[in-house]
């Protein structure tokens, strides 16, 4: 199981904070570090669908002023690529499954498929 996103974010805080709780080991790799692929991006995107990934709230998106450019789909992976915290946190992955945010229900189905 990995978990993606970087330290300081609250929900990421939230989601290591919950695997911890319950025992389960996770990989943490942090964005400011360590920038996912753009292959695991596309990935993801199909996973999860684009809009959940590409994170439209963050300071990154508003100060590269995005909304501007309108981006398509290709785009916002090439902009993902580039830029990191552009992606929505956490991603938490487990096999071939994908959680974005924190959402308990689902993390519990990814422990539960793992178990």
């Amino acid at each position: 199981m990995k978990i993606y996103g970087i330290k300081n974010c609250d929900t990421v805080k939230k989601t290591l904070k919950f695997f911890d709780k319950n025992g389960i080991s996770y990989e943490f790799v942090d964005f400011k570090t360590t920038s996912p692929s753009c292959e695991d991006l596309q990935r993801w995107a199909e996973a999860v669908g684009l809009k959940k990934l590409f994170n439209t709230r963050s300071t990154t998106y508003r100060n590269l002023k995005l909304k501007e450019l309108d981006l398509d789909d290709t785009a916002k992976i090439e902009w993902m690529c580039k830029e990191p915290l552009l992606i929505k946190r956490a991603i938490v992955e487990s096999d071939q499954n994908i959680v974005v945010g924190y959402d308990e229900d689902a993390f519990t189905k990814l422990i539960t498929k793992g178990a």
